[in-house]
């Protein structure tokens, strides 16, 4: 090595990646919920879904996903709301900042509304693939958003039902 290229190399400064912020959650950084429902729809049309749809429920904040594969139709409603507490437990607000309170609570929502359109992505498509592999069938898969003739899911009526009325947890 030259005299010039071997002084150039130590004088290099050394590259600094950015590390994950040791309280952060996943997707608080996602930046469009479009293209994620693009992706779902591509995915759902290429596992063999006859018809896809998504939404935005106004009135309740509530993402809307329905799709429909081999006459079986799929309703899944997402909301921001739990994942907009679950920031603010790891970014609590504090008085030193430059927003007021409620500015605050309204940016993790608006943080949480975008997380879910990539959160949804992700489990679909780990369901879609889960059944492809035969580790779970469509039914397993999706059976708590899998709508009965009435228009209620399958997770609505086991809860109205209370077929599964578990005991209290102990701590």
């Amino acid at each position: 090595m030259s005299e010039t290229s071997h002084t150039a190399a130590r004088r290099r400064k050394p590259v600094r990646r950015k590390r994950a912020l040791q309280n952060g959650l996943p997707y608080e950084n996602a930046t469009s919920g479009k293209n994620a429902i693009k992706e779902i729809e591509k995915n759902l049309r290429a596992f063999g879904a006859s018809s896809f749809g998504a939404m935005e429920q106004y009135d309740t904040g509530d993402l809307l996903v329905q799709f429909e594969w081999r006459n079986l139709k799929v309703n899944i409603s997402v909301s921001g709301k739990g994942y907009a507490a679950q920031w603010l437990r790891r970014h609590p607000w504090s008085y030193s900042m430059r927003a007021t309170k409620q500015d605050y609570e309204r940016r993790a929502l608006e943080i949480g509304k975008v997380a879910r359109y990539s959160i949804l992505r992700d489990w679909i498509k780990g369901q879609i693939t889960a059944v492809e592999c035969g580790i779970l069938s469509f039914e397993g898969a999706f059976l708590g958003h899998i709508m009965l003739p009435s228009g209620e899911t399958m997770l609505d009526r086991v809860e109205q039902e209370k077929l599964l009325a578990l005991p209290p947890p102990t701590h």
